[in-house]
């Protein structure tokens, strides 16, 4: 369809749709560093993979929106400066944001799709719709499967893996999850006393059968509630609280 500077013009509904095509692209930086956390603290192979194929399609996406961007005003979509990403406090929570996330789309995409004009604009925002769906169900799979509060029984059965014949490269490749999360909490200048208590705390607890995932939320739960005085006196030693 060729552009035209006068439907543009007379159609507010049409520029208020562009604007939401550009900021569901600018974000793709900081939707990147999402995922790298998502998949590099999931527990498992088929929940890496998952989120990895929902990561290619939401890359796919934005390769759409860009051109439909371009169609319709002939520039690229300008870029929204420096993105900033901020670390949930933890893979469910993780998995929580990126869900409500995709029903947020679904209604955004929408609205988009009513503003354009009849034609294979519309199928495009169609197909996207219809991946930003499947994405909900995905990550609804990913919560129930990693939901102790609701399903303790399930969850356990779905993490745990068996440890007995792990060889050294397993182990850690097993507490990935713990010793990334370690990393990004220093940057933020936690301190380093309470740091090492909470990560090598959590290497027991691993070591005694839970789950990494089970391991740092069973440390962090004791911080909260006081049930560790120790815990609670490193972390308010730099002023640092939940």
């Amino acid at each position: 369809m060729p552009r035209s500077e006068n439907y543009m013009m007379y159609n507010p509904q049409l520029q208020e749709a562009l604007e939401w095509v550009k900021e569901a692209v600018q974000g793709e930086r900081e939707d990147e560093l999402f995922y790298d956390y998502l998949i590099s603290v999931a527990p498992t192979r088929e929940e890496k993979e998952i989120i990895a194929s929902i990561r290619d399609d939401e890359r796919r996406h934005n390769r759409l929106f860009r051109k439909i961007y371009k169609d319709f005003t002939g520039m690229e979509v300008p870029s929204s400066g420096e993105e900033t990403f901020e670390m949930p406090r933890s893979y469910i929570d993780g998995i929580k944001k990126a869900l409500f996330g995709e029903l947020k789309a679904v209604e955004k995409y929408r609205a988009i799709r009513r503003a354009l004009p009849m034609g294979p604009y519309r199928d495009v925002l169609f197909d996207i719709i219809t991946d930003e769906i499947k994405h909900s169900s995905k990550y609804n799979y990913l919560f129930t499967l990693n939901s102790s509060m609701n399903f303790p029984d399930m969850n356990r059965s779905a993490m745990q893996q068996d440890t007995a014949n792990f060889t050294p490269d397993d182990w850690v490749r097993y507490i990935t999850p713990l010793v990334t999360r370690a990393l990004a909490e220093a940057k933020e200048g936690i301190n380093p006393e309470h740091l090492y208590q909470e990560f090598i705390l959590s290497g027991v607890l691993v070591g005694l059968g839970k789950t990494p995932q089970e391991a740092i939320e069973q440390v962090e739960q004791w911080e909260r509630d006081g049930t560790s005085q120790l815990l609670a006196k490193s972390k308010m030693a730099r002023g640092y609280n939940f």
